[in-house]
């Protein structure tokens, strides 16, 4: 049927077995009827499939890039403090230490550069820090006991911290998939199909044994 040499030729043995007869004739049957039947018809899901893929990858570089350049101010203002260059304001120590903590946020900041998805362990910490910081700040301000060009120096952080939760949510909305549109242009977000699983009850935990984990 395939038109493939056979090392023995089966005519001889077709003309006289009946049972290789009927199996023959009821594969060719089948092969006509696979080769003959036309393909189903499917609509095109082109479009709703392009509107449902995540943004690529390469999208939000901007804010990342911004968030690069406060980063490096940031670890630029630190250097100047452990460095003894920026002028101190409480001491030798006092300046190493806000040195100290300016160097952890421009290194937290470029870690989140390079890993988004670690922004969103830094906004706990530095949305603390940073709502502190204000309050204080006014008070002082307003006590006269810090200059506005002292406190311009905080403004790094507080950029920091709104580039840091922009990046965050452009990272975790990236890979959330857009509602498809039907043709009478209802969303589909609705269906079955696209309903999250239901979770899994979670199994007890159970102490293994030494034997146990060597087995696994």
């Amino acid at each position: 049927m395939d038109g493939e040499s056979e090392p023995v030729s089966p005519d001889e043995h077709l003309a006289t077995c009946a049972a290789c007869q009927e199996w023959f004739a009821g594969a060719e049957r089948l092969r006509r009827a696979m080769l003959l039947r036309p393909a189903p018809a499917v609509p095109d899901l082109t479009a709703a499939i392009l509107e449902r893929t995540p943004a690529p990858s390469g999208e939000g570089w901007g804010l990342r890039i911004a968030l690069a350049v406060v980063a490096v101010a940031q670890l630029g203002l630190a250097f100047a403090q452990l460095l003894g260059t920026a002028g101190g304001h409480g001491g030798l120590h006092f300046d190493h230490e806000s040195g100290a903590w300016n160097l952890a946020v421009g290194i937290g900041l470029l870690a989140a550069v390079v890993r988004p998805k670690t922004a969103a362990g830094q906004l706990p910490l530095l949305t603390g820090f940073v709502g502190v910081l204000l309050v204080l700040s006014a008070g002082d301000l307003a006590a006269g006991q810090v200059t506005l060009a002292r406190l311009a120096t905080h403004l790094l952080v507080v950029l920091g911290l709104a580039l840091l939760y922009a990046v965050h949510r452009s990272h975790r909305d990236r890979g959330t998939p857009v509602p498809a549109a039907t043709a009478d242009g209802t969303s589909t977000s609705g269906s079955t199909v696209d309903a999250p699983a239901p979770a899994r009850p979670r199994p007890r935990g159970s102490r293994r044994q030494a034997h146990g984990r060597h087995a696994a």
